[in-house]
């Protein structure tokens, strides 16, 4: 396989293009899953604390080279504090059983607690002394984002948030564009809605011969978005990577940004574990 495409963050950091999501898996899902993932090409795994699968995800990273994947995780809003994140990332490497994270998120906002600023500043911390390579949020919106920007003067790398073509984010995404945060997707492929099933997409997906999933995902790093799709079949793994040797027309990434709205989005007891 062609070494996988990365974007290069803020600070530095190469990401990987396409990653692997990791919830709702438990630890020995996790494991069998993310060791196949590696096996077929991934470098960019994805999980959090919330998700209770570390565990399971460091046992599928003993069997690659440590400077070869792209480690993600997230903490919670109870490590919303200046040294929360350092408690945080020493709970989490000790799970995964690695000594850095390439990227770590704040998991949530939770702006009722109204302690996320200060959680970014340890954040910030945690990258200066070299413990991240890089650090970022998870569904922030642009008012939080500008927030850590007025009081820091630091700009997250990558905000994560839930996106696809019926649900485009296009004012986060103009945002982030803005202050050269990397946008990156979960549920990138529409979960809970007939997104797949849809006569454009399907129609789209039949002139280039590849899967629906193929066709939102190129829709979406054709745009500079990172997607991270979770599967347990190894079929749909690999379908899931091989989204680079092919483009859509100016005019099919039109048609997909009109399904915006289309589709009901998950109901927030679907999202929690993102």
């Amino acid at each position: 396989m062609s070494q996988m495409p990365t974007v290069t963050l803020s600070h530095g950091s190469e990401m990987p293009r396409v990653g692997l999501g990791t919830s709702p898996l438990n630890d020995n899902d996790a494991e069998r899953v993310v060791s196949t993932a590696l096996e077929l090409g991934y470098r960019l795994i994805d999980t959090a604390e919330n998700y209770r699968n570390e565990v399971g995800v460091g046992r599928a990273l003993k069997g690659a080279p440590r400077e070869e994947v792209f480690v993600t995780s997230k903490f919670n809003k109870r490590w919303h504090s200046v040294d929360g994140p350092r408690q945080a990332f020493e709970a989490s490497t000790e799970k995964l059983g690695v000594d850095y994270l390439d990227l770590l998120l704040i998991h949530w906002p939770n702006p009722a607690q109204d302690r996320y600023v200060e959680a970014w500043q340890g954040l910030i911390a945690l990258r200066e002394a070299g413990l991240v390579r890089a650090i970022g949020t998870s569904n922030f919106k642009p008012t939080h984002l500008q927030r850590l920007i007025d009081e820091t003067g630091v700009a997250p790398e990558v905000n994560q948030v839930q996106l696809s073509p019926v649900w485009t984010k296009a004012a986060e995404r103009e945002f982030h564009s803005l202050h050269g945060i990397v946008t990156e997707a979960w549920s990138p492929l529409g979960k809970g809605t007939d997104l797949l099933t849809h006569p454009t997409i399907q129609q789209i997906a039949k002139n280039h011969d590849r899967s629906p999933g193929q066709v939102v995902l190129r829709w979406e790093t054709q745009q500079a978005i990172v997607p991270i799709p979770k599967s347990a079949n190894p079929t749909r793994l690999a379908q899931n990577l091989a989204v680079f040797d092919f483009d859509l027309t100016s005019d099919e990434l039109a048609s997909l940004d009109a399904l915006d709205g289309t589709a009901k989005a998950p109901a927030d007891s679907d999202r929690a574990g993102h």
